[in-house]
Parts: structure tokens; sequence; C-alpha cells
């Protein structure tokens, strides 16, 4: 979510849906911006990894959307560095055939129907491919040699690189002097780092250290692209824009909080990253925390980007540190849903990898002491749903006592992230008829019925905020190793040896250990499979 006061989230345009066409021989000018909006400023955009997946699935869908909306100035252009020899045109038309197919899948985050020509005409013509190899000096001898045709530059280097790459890669940048930024008015150097950043704390902490022996803090963006996502940024809103829920908001009238990240999907041909990291390693340190501090945090007096980072890390900073005993592991195996976890390409066949992991974590502070946060992520599971669901405290039951009702339903607000856009409460209310009754039903807001649906792929408002320098929706280097703290003794226990992994059937809602864990409190995980949402 940008927060500069100059481009408010909320007014960002929708992308306009024209049909397809090839890169036209006259130059293109940027689309308009829209009423009160300024594009980004004048920039480079520097792509290592220009020919990986996350680049074509992305970073370029992402550019197109912003130059539909009107938001990339004229002066944007964007170099993609990589392995391999390969014409700047050859580039282009990949790019181009992998944008129409994604457009056109339904499946896909980026179903924008037909391209507009006008658009990738607009982005083609600023692509240009640099061949090179990340570890080698001639690259960014070549690169620095471009860049200086154009004094006071704006560059952003953006590292879509395996995570072995980050610290020679930035270190190349740093010895070339590219990352220096010019005298006052001069250019910005900035760079963007994906995850993992770092396996454990330790890790964590000799990246930082590296990373910042060559450029300053304000110049690195440690993206999370689960931030970039419309219904992650308005947790804030409905948080604190809105007075029914801001004064429950806290451990007086608040139960426990639900953070669940499921997949029905597998690994996907990614056996080889994933026996290296596990969907702890993956999920918990980053996303879910990242969706943790946004539900817990303290209101911040503004949303400049350092009041609310300061927020965000007061959180990661109280999380209590978890133990073995709060964290459950799981592996898929064959069920419903197809093969185990071991019968995966690249995969051992004696693997303890885990496919799951679920967590109870306390947050110990005036607000939030005593609330259990469970947070559960895995593969293979019963649905995909990714959804923050906040249960409050029972009501006292002795006014029903002599009533036949036996029951209440807990009261639970459900902020609905993936697949399914908006949020439900839970509530009871009387049965029609003479007899004390009570029925559960749910009230329920879905963002298709409000507002027009559009391409987004989650990473438009991240490069967006990264050449405004908006750094709101960006780690800093201290919530990094907090996160990472706060899981050290389970990545490293102290005793007993290394973590047990349960196995689950694909297609089941998880290990039975892992309903053991909530169990211990009086508590249930909500069931991922459920019936579709009634709109009351």
């Amino acid at each position: 979510m940008s927060t500069t006061s100059n481009t408010p989230a909320a007014d960002r345009p929708a992308a306009s849906q024209l049909p397809s066409c090839k890169v036209s021989a006259s130059p293109q000018e940027a689309p308009a911006s829209p009423p009160g909006k300024r594009p980004a400023p004048p920039c480079t955009l520097v792509i290592f990894g220009a020919g990986g997946d996350l680049t074509k699935r992305l970073l370029m869908p992402a550019m197109y959307n912003l130059a539909v909306d009107g938001l990339l100035d004229d002066g944007m252009k964007i170099i993609g560095v990589n392995h391999g020899e390969r014409e700047t045109s050859v580039w282009r038309e990949d790019l181009h055939k992998s944008l129409e197919q994604f457009a056109a899948d339904k499946a896909s985050t980026f179903h924008a129907g037909k391209l507009d020509d006008k658009a990738w005409d607009w982005v083609a013509q600023r692509l240009e491919y640099m061949a090179g190899e990340f570890e080698t000096d001639d690259v960014f001898t070549k690169l620095k040699q471009k860049l200086e045709q154009t004094p006071g530059a704006n560059v952003i280097f953006y590292l879509a690189v395996s995570a072995r790459f980050f610290k020679p890669i930035v270190e190349h940048l740093g010895k070339a002097g590219l990352l220096k930024e010019g005298d006052s008015g001069g250019g910005f150097r900035r760079i963007v780092i994906e995850k993992p950043f770092g396996t454990d704390l330790a890790s964590a902490r000799d990246l930082n250290a590296h990373i910042l022996s060559y450029a300053k803090e304000t110049q690195v963006y440690r993206i999370d692209h689960f931030l970039g996502k419309d219904t992650v940024q308005s947790i804030l809103a409905v948080r604190f824009a809105n007075a029914l829920f801001e004064p429950m908001w806290r451990r007086e009238y608040i139960d426990s909080v639900q953070i669940t990240a499921a997949e029905t999907i597998g690994v996907e041909g990614r056996g080889k990253f994933y026996e290296q990291t596990g969907a702890f390693r993956d999920m918990l340190p980053n996303h879910l925390f990242q969706l943790l501090g946004m539900v817990a945090m303290e209101p911040p007096n503004s949303f400049d980007a350092e009041a609310v980072r300061d927020k965000k890390a007061e959180i990661s900073d109280a999380i209590k540190p978890l133990t073995p005993d709060d964290v459950v592991f799981g592996q898929y195996e064959k069920g419903p849903a197809g093969v185990g976890y071991r019968e995966e390409p690249d995969v051992a066949p004696d693997s303890t990898t885990e496919t799951y992991a679920a967590a109870r974590v306390f947050v110990e502070n005036w607000r939030w002491a005593g609330v259990p946060f469970y947070l559960r992520t895995g593969k293979r599971l019963a649905a995909r749903r990714t959804e923050i669901s906040v249960q409050l405290k029972p009501v006292p039951f002795r006014l029903f006592r002599d009533t036949p009702v036996d029951a209440l339903t807990p009261n639970v607000l459900t902020l609905r992230i993936d697949p399914a856009h908006g949020t439900s409460f839970d509530f009871n209310v009387k049965t029609p008829g003479p007899v004390m009754q009570i029925g559960a039903v749910q009230s329920s807001f879905d963002y298709a019925d409000f507002f027009a649906e559009r391409a987004n792929v989650g990473y438009e408002t991240l490069l967006y905020d990264c050449m405004l320098g908006d750094e709101t929706l960006f780690q800093r280097a201290d919530s990094i190793e907090t996160s990472w703290c706060a899981v050290d003794d389970v990545l490293h226990p102290k005793a007993g040896g290394a973590m047990p992994v349960h196995g689950y059937a694909a297609g089941s809602e998880g290990p039975a250990e892992a309903d053991a864990l909530l169990a211990r409190d009086g508590h249930a995980w909500r069931p991922l499979k459920r019936d579709a949402v009634q709109k009351k």
C-alpha cells in the first residue's frame, strides 16, 4: 500500500483490457496518469535473473499493469541481466508470449484477458537484454558504462535470483560504485531482495551485515510479496478506519486468532528447493509473521513508512520465542489428492522435510498477553485458503440456562485474503418462533460485489512504492532478525534432536498432531473445507 500523500493506494486505477499486438515501430508515449496522480519518477530497473520464472510470471506482468495504469514515467528503462547470450528482440518476444499466455489463463493471477497493445509496446520498447555472469566483474563494468550514459539516473537493482547470489551481486555492485548515490538532487540507487532472507538467525545476521557494508539501510528493500496483496493491506483499513473493531481488538475481548495459508498443490517440480527449505522456513518467519504483525500492531500515528514499520517491529520483538512444544511439522503422504511428498521428483525417498507447519505463538505485550495466535501452512491440503480468523471471547451462558439453547456459536471475524477476497462475521440470532432458540448466521462482504475485478499479481504496489521511495511494505533489518530469533530454538533444538515430522494424507486437513496442539488449549482449527459463505 503506497502511503505517500501524493499517491494514496485507494485511488489507484484498474487496468484496462484491450486487444493484443506486437511491438510497433514508432515510439509510444506512456498512457496518461489518472487525475490527481503522478507517475513514478524516471528510473532504470535492472533485473538480475531476467530469464527466470519470477521475472516472467510476476515482475513483467506487474510492470505491464503499472504501464496500463499510467504510473510509469516515459524515462523508464528495464535492463534484464541473465546467463546466456540472446538478442533483446528474442527476450522481448519471449516475455510477450508469456504475458499473453498468463493473461488468457483464468487460473493465473495475471488474468487480464487480452493485452493492451499500446501498453505492451510502451514497455517492450524500454526492454534491453544484457548477458553476464552474476559473480564476475565484466557484467558490472558493462552495466556501469551503460548507466553512466545517463548521469544522475535513478536505478533499482532487483535481485530475482537464487539466494546464493545475493551476497556476490551486492558486493560487485558496491565495489563497482553502482550503489553510490548522487549529491543533493542526484539519482537514487536501491536494491530489492527477494526471500529467503537467510535460513536462520545466524545467516540472516550475516547477510544483513554483508549488504549493509556496501549499502545504507534506506537503500535496501527486502520484499515480501504477501504484503503486495490488496486484501493484506486492507487489514490496516479494517482495523483503523472503523470504530466498530479497534475498541475490541485486545485481550479483554479476543479469545484467539488463527492465521492460515493452505494450498492444495504439492511442490510442483520444486523438490530441490523444498528439500533445502521446508514449509516452516518458507512461510512462518516471513509471510505468516508479517500477517501476524498487521493484525497485532499498535496504531501508528501516521502512515509514514517508519511509523508503520516501527509498530510492526515492536510486535516482532514481543513474540515469545517458540519452542519445539509450540510447533508441529507434517509431511503429505499418498492420499485422495495424489502421491506423497517422497514420490515427488528431486525428493529423497527417506526425506524428513516438512510440507506442513503449525505453531502456537504468543505476543507478550499489554494488548495481547495470554491470547494464542495459531499459525498453519501446508501443501496438498483439503482446500486453498489464506485467511485470518479472530475469535471473540464467549458470552456468559447463564441467561440461556433454562431455554432449549444448549450452545452458542463463537463470534468469529474472518478476513479472507485468498482465493476469495472479503470479510465475514459469525454470530448468533434468535430463530423465528415462540420458543427462545438460537441460530448461527454469517454476514459477509465480498470485494467482487463492490469493486471491479482487475489483473493484479501483487507486485504492482511493491514496485511502484520502491520507485517512490516508500518503504512501508518492506522489511527492515531489525524485523528480519527478530523474526528469525523467535523461531531459532525450533530450527536448532537445544535438546531432543530434530523436530518429528508427522504424516498426513494428501488432500486432508493436516496431521492429527496439529489438532492436538490446539486441543490442549480447548480450541480447534476452523475447517479448511467448508460450505461457501452464504451472503446475508
